[in-house]
């Protein structure tokens, strides 16, 4: 590794000196990104990962001096993913700027990939809202490409962490599009289960009775079969344990009757959750949204034993 090193150290000096002397219009910097190539494989073998991040940026800055942005934006990818290991921060700002030079020659396919690996850098760094802000854009610019799998992924993603910091609402409406998508696939149509129980658990969460109640009745308009899961169940017996039965019932009465939570409730919801999970083991998302409704129950049972 100590080789290595050095000889990266050395390619790096003749790169500067190319750079800092004469030659013909182009050709010095062609000349200096070929031997900055050679340093930064030389630093990647040595596990130098910051020498080999920078080396690739002063491959960026000789492509740009040479009007080749597609390469300049390639060399920074490869900075960035130097810089993960090491820098996250630099990783970030590395692909910002291959995004944007993808972005002025028309590569919007590649920027997107490239969004969506911000995002990711910002989830692996729990910096929530800007991993849902680069999704976002992500999921756009694959849209645009009608790349629908991958735009759904990342929504997917907004979804997941919009519910995790209590942003129900864009949540439902992400799974619900999602869905409503999903139908008209038969090859996705089997996950439209998953993501109306993914906006149902979110529904619960937001404690609002009304809207619970009504999108168990849209989620059935929309697949006459999801009354019949297991997703289903789960859903309808958390608000309250009358809710198997309310959709043959005038709004008035399934107002009246979700509104009402016995002191059963608690119970009768979690030994449902844990059926359901014996069955279909629940992610550490779900779990997370289901504590949540759990605890919204049991502060709802004290309030009524207050009044009692």
């Amino acid at each position: 590794m100590g080789d290595q090193l050095a000889r990266g150290e050395e390619f790096e000096k003749k790169a500067e000196k190319k750079l800092s002397g004469w030659g013909l219009f182009g050709s010095k910097h062609e000349d200096a990104a070929e031997l900055f190539d050679k340093a930064a494989n030389c630093f990647k073998l040595a596990k130098s990962w910051n020498k080999a991040g920078s080396t690739y940026v002063k491959i960026a800055n000789c492509n740009l001096k040479l009007d080749s942005k597609h390469e300049a934006a390639q060399a920074y990818v490869d900075a960035a993913h130097c810089y993960k290991k090491t820098n996250a921060k630099e990783a970030i700002s590395c692909l910002e700027q291959a995004v944007n030079m993808f972005c002025d020659i028309g590569r919007l396919s590649m920027a997107a990939r490239y969004y969506k690996e911000i995002a990711e850098l910002h989830e692996s760094e729990q910096n929530i809202e800007q991993a849902i802000d680069f999704y976002e854009k992500a999921a756009d610019f694959f849209q645009n490409e009608d790349v629908s799998t991958s735009a759904n992924q990342c929504k997917q993603k907004v979804a997941q962490f919009a519910a995790q910091i209590e942003q129900y609402q864009k949540a439902i409406e992400i799974y619900e599009d999602i869905a409503r998508q999903s139908l008209s696939n038969n090859l996705l149509k089997y996950g439209v289960k998953g993501h109306l129980l993914n906006a149902g658990i979110c529904q619960l969460c937001k404690g609002d009775v009304v809207a619970i109640t009504n999108a168990l009745e849209r989620y059935q308009e929309l697949d006459p079969t999801f009354s019949g899961t297991r997703e289903y169940k789960l859903l309808a017996v958390s608000y309250p344990k009358e809710m198997l039965i309310i959709t043959a019932l005038p709004l008035n009465r399934k107002l009246e009757i979700a509104s009402a939570i016995d002191e059963e409730d608690v119970t009768k919801f979690t030994d449902v959750v844990k059926e359901f999970d014996s069955m279909t083991p629940l992610d550490s998302w779900k779990t997370t949204l289901l504590l949540r409704v759990k605890e919204k129950l049991k502060a709802k049972e004290m309030e009524e034993d207050d009044l009692t």
